[in-house]
Protein backbone atom coordinates (compact mmCIF):
# COMPACT_ATOMS: atom_id res chain seq x y z
CA UNK A 1 0.00 0.00 0.00
CA UNK A 2 1.24 3.54 -1.04
CA UNK A 3 1.68 6.85 1.26
CA UNK A 4 -0.23 9.42 0.70
CA UNK A 5 0.83 12.01 -1.61
CA UNK A 6 1.68 15.87 0.04
CA UNK A 7 3.19 18.63 -0.83
CA UNK A 8 6.68 18.01 -0.65
CA UNK A 9 6.31 14.73 -3.35
CA UNK A 10 5.05 17.17 -5.39
CA UNK A 11 7.84 19.50 -5.23
CA UNK A 12 10.72 16.83 -5.47
CA UNK A 13 8.78 15.57 -8.88
CA UNK A 14 8.72 19.11 -10.24
CA UNK A 15 12.21 19.69 -9.24
CA UNK A 16 13.49 16.48 -10.51
CA UNK A 17 11.35 17.65 -13.79
CA UNK A 18 12.63 21.01 -14.29
CA UNK A 19 16.30 19.36 -13.80
CA UNK A 20 15.76 17.15 -16.38
CA UNK A 21 14.32 19.40 -18.79
CA UNK A 22 17.12 21.98 -17.72
CA UNK A 23 19.80 19.65 -18.74
CA UNK A 24 18.51 18.57 -22.19
CA UNK A 25 19.03 22.61 -23.18
CA UNK A 26 22.11 23.13 -21.64
CA UNK A 27 22.98 19.79 -23.34
CA UNK A 28 21.59 20.74 -26.80
CA UNK A 29 23.40 24.63 -26.61
CA UNK A 30 26.51 22.33 -25.71
CA UNK A 31 26.45 19.86 -28.80
CA UNK A 32 25.13 23.03 -31.14
CA UNK A 33 28.13 24.43 -29.84
CA UNK A 34 30.61 21.46 -30.95
CA UNK A 35 28.57 21.15 -34.39
CA UNK A 36 29.79 24.99 -35.10
CA UNK A 37 33.28 23.70 -34.33
CA UNK A 38 32.67 20.13 -36.12
CA UNK A 39 31.92 21.95 -39.37
CA UNK A 40 35.29 23.57 -39.86
CA UNK A 41 37.05 20.01 -39.89
CA UNK A 42 37.50 17.89 -42.87
CA UNK A 43 36.53 14.70 -41.33
CA UNK A 44 32.90 14.34 -41.85
CA UNK A 45 32.38 11.30 -38.95
CA UNK A 46 32.55 14.16 -35.92
CA UNK A 47 29.88 15.98 -38.07
CA UNK A 48 27.79 12.70 -37.91
CA UNK A 49 28.63 12.17 -34.32
CA UNK A 50 27.80 15.32 -32.85
CA UNK A 51 24.19 14.85 -34.81
CA UNK A 52 23.78 11.86 -33.57
CA UNK A 53 24.43 13.00 -30.06
CA UNK A 54 22.09 16.41 -30.52
CA UNK A 55 19.04 13.88 -30.89
CA UNK A 56 19.52 11.02 -27.87
CA UNK A 57 21.25 13.28 -25.30
CA UNK A 58 18.46 15.63 -24.59
CA UNK A 59 15.93 12.98 -24.44
CA UNK A 60 18.21 10.80 -22.26
CA UNK A 61 18.00 14.20 -20.04
CA UNK A 62 14.20 14.29 -20.05
CA UNK A 63 13.85 10.84 -19.71
CA UNK A 64 16.07 10.80 -16.52
CA UNK A 65 14.29 13.42 -15.20
CA UNK A 66 10.68 12.24 -15.80
CA UNK A 67 12.17 9.05 -13.83
CA UNK A 68 13.55 10.64 -10.79
CA UNK A 69 10.22 12.79 -10.80
CA UNK A 70 8.08 9.33 -10.94
CA UNK A 71 10.89 7.59 -8.10
CA UNK A 72 9.41 10.84 -5.88
CA UNK A 73 5.99 10.29 -5.97
CA UNK A 74 4.32 7.65 -4.60
CA UNK A 75 3.01 5.37 -7.20
CA UNK A 76 1.99 2.04 -7.38
CA UNK A 77 4.48 -0.96 -8.25
CA UNK A 78 2.14 -0.96 -11.56
CA UNK A 79 2.14 2.08 -12.27
CA UNK A 80 6.46 2.70 -11.33
CA UNK A 81 6.93 -0.14 -13.83
CA UNK A 82 4.73 1.46 -16.74
CA UNK A 83 6.31 4.23 -16.74
CA UNK A 84 9.93 2.92 -16.19
CA UNK A 85 8.97 0.61 -19.63
CA UNK A 86 7.67 3.72 -21.79
CA UNK A 87 11.24 5.76 -20.59
CA UNK A 88 12.86 3.27 -21.28
CA UNK A 89 11.14 2.93 -24.80
CA UNK A 90 11.42 6.39 -25.82
CA UNK A 91 15.32 5.93 -24.97
CA UNK A 92 15.67 3.15 -27.22
CA UNK A 93 13.82 4.87 -30.17
CA UNK A 94 15.96 8.18 -29.66
CA UNK A 95 19.36 5.73 -29.73
CA UNK A 96 17.41 3.61 -32.53
CA UNK A 97 16.88 7.03 -34.44
CA UNK A 98 20.79 8.25 -33.33
CA UNK A 99 22.07 5.16 -34.16
CA UNK A 100 20.79 4.55 -37.76
CA UNK A 101 21.43 7.82 -38.83
CA UNK A 102 25.18 7.45 -37.66
CA UNK A 103 25.51 4.24 -39.48
CA UNK A 104 24.24 6.18 -42.51
CA UNK A 105 26.18 8.78 -42.18
CA UNK A 106 29.59 6.99 -42.18
CA UNK A 107 28.34 4.75 -44.76
CA UNK A 108 27.85 7.48 -46.82
CA UNK A 109 30.97 9.52 -46.02
CA UNK A 110 33.14 5.97 -46.85
CA UNK A 111 31.54 5.56 -49.81
CA UNK A 112 31.85 9.32 -51.24
CA UNK A 113 35.69 9.44 -50.25
CA UNK A 114 35.72 5.59 -52.17
CA UNK A 115 34.18 6.48 -55.25
CA UNK A 116 35.59 10.22 -55.29
CA UNK A 117 31.99 12.26 -56.10
CA UNK A 118 29.59 14.31 -54.96
CA UNK A 119 26.29 12.37 -55.36
CA UNK A 120 25.06 10.04 -52.51
CA UNK A 121 24.44 6.33 -53.20
CA UNK A 122 21.42 5.87 -51.16
CA UNK A 123 21.09 1.89 -51.76
CA UNK A 124 24.02 1.28 -48.73
CA UNK A 125 22.34 3.76 -47.02
CA UNK A 126 18.84 2.74 -47.02
CA UNK A 127 20.38 -1.02 -45.96
CA UNK A 128 22.20 0.00 -43.15
CA UNK A 129 19.08 2.47 -41.70
CA UNK A 130 16.86 -0.76 -42.05
CA UNK A 131 18.97 -2.95 -40.36
CA UNK A 132 19.74 -0.58 -37.43
CA UNK A 133 15.88 -0.12 -37.28
CA UNK A 134 15.06 -3.86 -37.19
CA UNK A 135 17.31 -3.92 -34.25
CA UNK A 136 16.17 -1.87 -32.62
CA UNK A 137 12.70 -2.70 -32.69
CA UNK A 138 13.61 -6.21 -31.75
CA UNK A 139 14.98 -4.53 -28.91
CA UNK A 140 12.28 -3.06 -27.97
CA UNK A 141 9.99 -5.86 -27.84
CA UNK A 142 12.16 -7.90 -25.75
CA UNK A 143 11.82 -4.37 -23.14
CA UNK A 144 8.43 -5.08 -23.52
CA UNK A 145 8.67 -8.53 -22.52
CA UNK A 146 7.38 -9.69 -25.81
CA UNK A 147 9.69 -12.90 -26.81
CA UNK A 148 10.87 -12.26 -29.94
CA UNK A 149 11.71 -16.21 -31.21
CA UNK A 150 8.33 -16.79 -32.74
CA UNK A 151 8.55 -13.49 -34.77
CA UNK A 152 11.84 -14.62 -35.93
CA UNK A 153 10.77 -18.17 -37.03
CA UNK A 154 7.40 -16.32 -38.41
CA UNK A 155 9.76 -14.09 -40.23
CA UNK A 156 11.97 -17.04 -41.72
CA UNK A 157 9.17 -19.15 -42.87
CA UNK A 158 7.47 -16.31 -44.62
CA UNK A 159 10.66 -14.92 -46.06
CA UNK A 160 10.49 -17.58 -48.78
CA UNK A 161 7.12 -16.24 -50.33
CA UNK A 162 8.34 -12.91 -50.03
CA UNK A 163 11.12 -13.90 -51.57
CA UNK A 164 9.00 -15.32 -54.33
CA UNK A 165 6.49 -12.46 -54.43
CA UNK A 166 9.34 -9.80 -54.61
CA UNK A 167 12.04 -11.69 -56.79
CA UNK A 168 12.34 -8.78 -59.28
CA UNK A 169 12.35 -6.39 -56.28
CA UNK A 170 15.38 -8.38 -54.94
CA UNK A 171 17.19 -9.55 -58.25
CA UNK A 172 17.55 -5.47 -58.77
CA UNK A 173 18.73 -5.06 -55.15
CA UNK A 174 21.34 -7.10 -55.48
CA UNK A 175 22.69 -5.79 -58.62
CA UNK A 176 22.66 -2.40 -57.67
CA UNK A 177 24.93 -3.97 -54.25
CA UNK A 178 27.18 -6.19 -56.96
CA UNK A 179 27.80 -2.89 -59.53
CA UNK A 180 29.12 -0.89 -56.28
CA UNK A 181 30.58 -3.69 -54.91
CA UNK A 182 32.61 -4.31 -58.19
CA UNK A 183 33.06 -0.15 -58.31
CA UNK A 184 32.14 -0.61 -62.02
CA UNK A 185 29.86 2.43 -61.88
CA UNK A 186 29.52 4.73 -59.29
CA UNK A 187 27.86 8.50 -59.39
CA UNK A 188 29.21 10.98 -61.44
CA UNK A 189 30.21 8.70 -63.62
CA UNK A 190 29.44 9.01 -67.97
CA UNK A 191 28.29 5.46 -68.86
CA UNK A 192 26.75 4.13 -72.68
CA UNK A 193 24.66 1.26 -72.92
CA UNK A 194 24.52 -1.16 -75.86
CA UNK A 195 20.82 -0.16 -76.18
CA UNK A 196 21.31 3.82 -76.90
CA UNK A 197 21.12 5.14 -73.49
CA UNK A 198 23.98 7.31 -72.07
CA UNK A 199 24.75 10.08 -69.67
CA UNK A 200 25.55 11.01 -65.86
CA UNK A 201 24.98 8.38 -63.25
CA UNK A 202 23.14 10.47 -60.90
CA UNK A 203 22.46 7.39 -58.10
CA UNK A 204 22.16 3.88 -57.63
CA UNK A 205 19.25 3.26 -54.89
CA UNK A 206 18.04 -0.22 -54.38
CA UNK A 207 16.00 -0.61 -57.32
CA UNK A 208 17.26 1.77 -59.97
CA UNK A 209 20.12 3.50 -61.49
CA UNK A 210 18.97 7.00 -62.50
CA UNK A 211 20.87 8.70 -65.45
CA UNK A 212 21.11 12.35 -66.47
CA UNK A 213 21.95 12.62 -69.87
CA UNK A 214 22.92 15.58 -72.19
CA UNK A 215 19.78 17.48 -72.63
CA UNK A 216 19.22 17.49 -68.44
CA UNK A 217 16.32 14.71 -68.88
CA UNK A 218 16.82 11.44 -66.30
CA UNK A 219 16.92 8.15 -67.27
CA UNK A 220 15.38 4.96 -64.64
CA UNK A 221 17.19 1.94 -65.35
CA UNK A 222 16.26 -1.48 -63.57
CA UNK A 223 19.53 -2.19 -61.80
CA UNK A 224 18.91 -5.86 -63.13
CA UNK A 225 19.12 -4.73 -66.74
CA UNK A 226 22.52 -2.26 -65.94
CA UNK A 227 23.85 -5.04 -64.76
CA UNK A 228 23.13 -7.59 -67.90
CA UNK A 229 23.83 -5.36 -70.98
CA UNK A 230 27.14 -3.86 -72.05
CA UNK A 231 28.62 -0.93 -71.21
CA UNK A 232 30.94 1.53 -71.35
CA UNK A 233 32.28 4.03 -68.74
CA UNK A 234 33.77 6.80 -70.01
CA UNK A 235 35.16 7.98 -66.57
CA UNK A 236 36.81 5.06 -65.65
CA UNK A 237 39.66 3.79 -65.02
CA UNK A 238 40.86 7.46 -66.16
CA UNK A 239 37.87 10.65 -66.75
CA UNK A 240 40.73 12.76 -68.80
CA UNK A 241 39.94 11.00 -72.52
CA UNK A 242 41.52 11.32 -76.18
CA UNK A 243 39.31 12.43 -78.98
CA UNK A 244 39.98 12.03 -83.04
CA UNK A 245 38.91 14.54 -85.04
CA UNK A 246 39.13 13.45 -88.84
CA UNK A 247 40.22 16.13 -91.58
CA UNK A 248 41.56 15.93 -95.37
CA UNK A 249 43.53 18.42 -97.66
CA UNK A 250 43.80 18.69 -101.12
CA UNK A 251 46.75 16.90 -102.61
CA UNK A 252 48.13 20.26 -103.73
CA UNK A 253 48.61 20.84 -100.35
CA UNK A 254 52.24 21.32 -98.68
CA UNK A 255 52.02 18.10 -95.97
CA UNK A 256 54.49 20.23 -93.76
CA UNK A 257 53.00 23.61 -94.06
CA UNK A 258 49.43 21.57 -92.86
CA UNK A 259 51.03 19.63 -89.96
CA UNK A 260 52.54 22.81 -88.72
CA UNK A 261 49.74 25.16 -89.08
CA UNK A 262 47.03 22.06 -87.58
CA UNK A 263 49.78 21.94 -84.42
CA UNK A 264 49.29 25.79 -83.82
CA UNK A 265 45.75 25.22 -83.93
CA UNK A 266 45.89 22.97 -81.77
CA UNK A 267 48.06 24.60 -79.03
CA UNK A 268 45.88 27.16 -79.13
CA UNK A 269 42.81 25.27 -78.44
CA UNK A 270 44.28 23.15 -75.52
CA UNK A 271 45.20 26.57 -74.05
CA UNK A 272 42.10 28.54 -74.26
CA UNK A 273 39.28 26.21 -74.38
CA UNK A 274 37.69 25.44 -70.74
CA UNK A 275 37.65 21.41 -70.43
CA UNK A 276 41.18 21.07 -72.55
CA UNK A 277 44.01 18.97 -71.23
CA UNK A 278 47.79 21.27 -72.39
CA UNK A 279 49.53 18.83 -70.40
CA UNK A 280 48.49 16.01 -73.12
CA UNK A 281 50.79 16.01 -75.99
CA UNK A 282 48.75 16.48 -79.22
CA UNK A 283 49.23 14.50 -82.36
CA UNK A 284 48.96 14.50 -86.11
CA UNK A 285 48.82 11.60 -87.77
CA UNK A 286 48.14 11.79 -91.92
CA UNK A 287 46.37 7.86 -92.99
CA UNK A 288 44.88 7.26 -95.98
CA UNK A 289 45.34 8.75 -100.35
CA UNK A 290 41.25 9.39 -100.78
CA UNK A 291 39.87 10.11 -103.98
CA UNK A 292 39.91 13.70 -103.63
CA UNK A 293 42.05 14.20 -100.88
CA UNK A 294 44.78 13.51 -98.23
CA UNK A 295 43.00 12.25 -94.61
CA UNK A 296 44.64 12.90 -91.17
CA UNK A 297 43.58 12.25 -87.73
CA UNK A 298 44.09 14.82 -85.09
CA UNK A 299 44.62 13.69 -81.26
CA UNK A 300 42.88 16.13 -78.96
CA UNK A 301 42.84 15.66 -75.16
CA UNK A 302 39.30 16.56 -73.33
CA UNK A 303 38.88 16.44 -69.51
CA UNK A 304 36.23 14.63 -69.40
CA UNK A 305 33.44 13.27 -71.83
CA UNK A 306 30.79 16.13 -72.57
CA UNK A 307 33.63 18.46 -72.73
CA UNK A 308 34.70 17.08 -76.52
CA UNK A 309 31.73 18.63 -78.25
CA UNK A 310 33.11 22.22 -76.62
CA UNK A 311 36.48 21.10 -77.85
CA UNK A 312 35.56 20.13 -81.51
CA UNK A 313 33.38 23.01 -81.45
CA UNK A 314 36.43 25.39 -81.01
CA UNK A 315 38.50 23.16 -83.04
CA UNK A 316 37.04 23.17 -86.27
CA UNK A 317 36.34 26.52 -86.52
CA UNK A 318 39.31 28.15 -85.89
CA UNK A 319 41.57 25.94 -88.10
CA UNK A 320 38.60 26.60 -90.76
CA UNK A 321 39.42 29.97 -90.51
CA UNK A 322 43.42 29.24 -90.50
CA UNK A 323 43.74 27.23 -92.90
CA UNK A 324 41.84 29.90 -95.62
CA UNK A 325 44.51 32.61 -94.12
CA UNK A 326 47.26 30.54 -94.94
CA UNK A 327 45.69 29.13 -98.05
CA UNK A 328 45.42 25.44 -97.85
CA UNK A 329 42.41 23.81 -99.43
CA UNK A 330 39.84 21.06 -98.18
CA UNK A 331 38.28 19.98 -100.77
CA UNK A 332 34.77 19.44 -101.23
CA UNK A 333 33.15 15.96 -102.94
CA UNK A 334 33.30 15.76 -106.46
CA UNK A 335 30.97 14.32 -109.10
CA UNK A 336 31.88 13.75 -112.22
CA UNK A 337 29.01 13.37 -115.12
CA UNK A 338 29.79 11.81 -118.69
CA UNK A 339 27.35 11.95 -121.33
CA UNK A 340 27.36 8.66 -123.60
CA UNK A 341 24.83 8.16 -126.73
CA UNK A 342 21.86 6.29 -125.86
CA UNK A 343 22.53 6.58 -121.79
CA UNK A 344 24.07 8.65 -118.87
CA UNK A 345 26.68 7.64 -116.65
CA UNK A 346 27.56 8.96 -113.38
CA UNK A 347 30.84 8.14 -111.66
CA UNK A 348 30.95 9.46 -108.41
CA UNK A 349 34.08 10.15 -107.01
CA UNK A 350 33.52 10.12 -102.78
CA UNK A 351 35.95 10.93 -100.13
CA UNK A 352 37.30 8.35 -97.41
CA UNK A 353 36.39 10.39 -94.75
CA UNK A 354 35.27 7.64 -91.39
CA UNK A 355 31.34 8.03 -90.04
CA UNK A 356 30.51 10.45 -87.34
CA UNK A 357 30.49 7.14 -85.08
CA UNK A 358 34.61 6.52 -85.65
CA UNK A 359 35.72 10.30 -85.32
CA UNK A 360 35.34 9.82 -80.94
CA UNK A 361 36.72 6.91 -78.95
CA UNK A 362 36.55 6.99 -75.42
CA UNK A 363 40.74 5.90 -74.98
CA UNK A 364 41.98 7.03 -71.73
CA UNK A 365 45.21 9.44 -72.00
Amino acid sequence: MTRALTMDDLVLAGIALAAGLLAAFLFRMLLRWLGRHADRTRWRGDDVAVDALRMIVPWVAVAAGAASAAAALPLTRTVQHNVNQTLTLLVIFAATVAAARVVAGLVRSVTQSRSGVAGSVTIFMNITRILVLAIGFLVGLQTLGISIAPLLTALGVGGLAVALALQDTLANLFAGIHILASRTVQPGDYIRLSSGEEGYVEDINWRQTTVRDLSNNLVVIPNGQLAKTNMTNFMRPEQQLTILVQVGVSYDSDLEQVERVTMDVVAEVMTEITGAVPEHEPAVRFHTFGDSRIGFTVILGVGEFSDQYRIKHEFIKRLHRRYREEGIRIPSPARTVALQQGAVVIPQQRDTEPAPDDMTTGRPI
